[in-house]
């Protein structure tokens, strides 16, 4: 399946990808809360989720994800983040995600060098399958991350 191509390959990129996020994440205006939280944790975090993405989209991994992100908005909160810079945080790694396979040819690579028409088709489809997959693993990271700071913000009030 070449969509499990795809990400053996963002997984072995993670290194990279979680140096570039980071950086982002400490210097944009939009996150300024994060400059706070130690380099160290957010790369654990981020690479984390990079070197393990095959792991956190698969099927039924639901309430793994459920777990992680939770705490994660919850770790937030304790950390005085706000809400908004916490979700602009996952904004930017879904971002920095699809930008990082874009601008590495990470796409062209993993597929066969093969032209005909049945080919091209099978490629499209597991873009899709991939695009599809990952997008909805960040939708379900952000609903958990939000459940987890609103339920540390219920505790602290």
């Amino acid at each position: 399946m070449i969509s499990a191509r795809l990400v053996e390959l963002i997984e072995n990129h993670a290194p990279r990808l979680t140096e570039d996020v980071v950086n982002d994440l400490v210097s944009n205006a939009e996150t300024t809360g994060f400059r706070a939280v130690p380099h160290i944790e957010l790369e654990a975090r981020i690479f984390e989720i990079c070197h393990h993405l095959g792991d956190w989209i698969a099927v039924g991994a639901d309430q793994a994800v459920q777990a992680e992100f939770e705490e994660w908005g919850s770790r937030r909160f304790g950390q005085g983040i706000p809400l908004s810079q916490v979700v602009y945080a996952v904004i930017l790694l879904k971002r920095h995600l699809r930008r990082y396979i874009r601008d590495h040819g990470l796409v062209d690579s993993s597929f066969p060098r093969v032209e005909g028409d049945y080919v091209l088709p099978m490629h499209l489809i597991s873009l899709q399958e991939l695009d599809g997959m990952v997008s909805e693993f960040f939708d379900k990271a952000v609903h958990h991350l939000a459940r987890g700071y609103e339920s540390a913000a219920g505790r602290a009030g």
